[in-house]
């Protein structure tokens, strides 16, 4: 695969660079660098993304028909890495790279027309309702009962680990239309108002300390069926749609941005002796198989980047990414805590947040490794887990 730049690649590349430097502020910068979680919190992200948009350059994947910039998969991979580089802060993906192109190719032209503006411009902040305290990994075995009544659909149960849920004011939403066959044909994909009665947000703190996810509580919650995405009992089709989205990469510049940052903090001079852990030949090969890594999920990214260019999902390749992604991730940061040493301490991550009137104790990297660390290891989990991943790929490119 050739991926040197052509003199139009270069120059589109220099216009990125221009633009960032002009648009990102410091704040914005010190939001991306420090950032702990799955994305940035709106209150740095929504600023960013009505900028991206006012320039068109808000939905990179999104063809021109519908506001995206229609680039071509290279200039897509050259954006990601430019922002990447630059310390942009990460725009939430539920609506931009999920419910987005869910809507684009199962929606009606009214929910085009209505829901797709608005998630180009973050009017709208959706979060994602999928698992349940019963289902996770086998999301198929989902319960919350949405009963048929009129033109509207009455909900009740409960959705678990729902990310953003606190900020959001949209969700979409799998629910259980019918309980009789086979489980993935009793289920419906909805669009719904966060703010419609009898749904209730409550915090999930983890391990890091962050409040990032969340349990939403159902209680008779009457749905329009006019938020119906596609047709009733047929929302697992839709929701496999999705889901190659949510794990189909767009990891690699971020990994070698970490990887960057590990290596400059294995370059610190720590200790009495005045070493440094990058001259340890040990560390310095476990940052080399990172970097291996890296480099093959950039190139199955770009077949990934190829495919969607020509109107083609992403298939198993998606499965595979997300295997891959999150595994390097994990490895990474587990070099960024051998390499903050004592500075990763878990009574530290409050002081890593923008904005925080807490003293900066260390450097600015190592007070985000803990956190990042305990936040990443669900990477592995969520969207589907990597031993679900392997069987995804073991039946698709190996037919066993």
């Amino acid at each position: 695969m050739d991926l040197s730049l052509s003199p139009d690649e270069r120059a589109f590349q220099q216009e990125v660079r221009a633009f960032l430097d002009e648009a990102l502020t410091s704040d914005l910068r010190a939001a991306g660098r420090l950032v702990t979680s799955v994305f940035s919190e709106p209150e740095h992200s929504l600023p960013w993304q009505k900028k991206l948009a006012a320039r068109g350059w808000v939905a990179p994947s999104w063809p021109k028909e519908y506001g995206g910039a229609g680039w071509s998969e290279m200039k897509r991979a050259i954006f990601a890495a430019e922002c990447a580089g630059a310390g942009a802060p990460s725009l939430s993906p539920m609506g931009l790279r999920m419910v987005g192109p869910c809507i684009m190719g199962h929606g009606t032209a009214e929910q085009k027309a209505f829901y797709l503006p608005r998630i180009l411009a973050g009017e709208d902040y959706w979060c994602q309702g999928y698992s349940e305290p019963g289902a996770g990994s086998d999301l198929a075995s989902l319960q919350l009962r949405a009963d048929s009544d009129g033109d509207h659909y009455v909900l009740n149960g409960s959705k678990i680990w729902t990310t953003h849920a606190h900020y959001a004011n949209r969700m979409f939403c799998l629910v259980r239309t019918r309980f009789d066959g086979k489980p993935q044909q009793g289920i419906t994909f909805l669009l719904l108002e966060m703010t419609t009665p009898g749904i209730t947000v409550q915090p999930i703190i983890t391990l890091a300390g962050d409040h990032e996810v969340n349990q939403v509580f159902f209680d008779n919650v009457r749905v329009p069926k006019s938020g119906r995405l596609g047709e009733e009992n047929r929302g697992w089709t839709v929701a496999k749609y999705l889901l190659e989205f949510e794990r189909g990469g767009g990891s690699a510049p971020g990994l070698k941005v970490a990887l960057g940052r590990v290596r400059a903090m294995a370059s610190a001079e720590r200790g009495d002796d005045g070493g440094a852990l990058i001259d340890d030949p040990g560390f310095r090969a476990r940052l080399a198989a990172a970097e291996i890594a890296i480099e093959a999920i950039e190139m199955t990214e770009h077949r990934v980047l190829a495919a969607l260019s020509e109107g083609r999902n992403p298939g198993p390749a998606s499965s595979m990414l997300k295997t891959q992604g999150t595994e390097a991730m994990q490895s990474i940061d587990e070099l960024a805590i051998e390499a903050a040493a004592h500075y990763a301490g878990v009574d530290q991550p409050v002081a890593r947040r923008p904005g925080a009137n807490v003293p900066i104790v260390g450097p600015e990297h190592d007070l985000v490794a803990m956190p990042r660390y305990l936040n990443n290891r669900a990477a592995s989990i969520y969207g589907g887990s990597n031993q679900i991943q392997r069987d995804i790929m073991a039946r698709l490119l190996l037919a066993l």
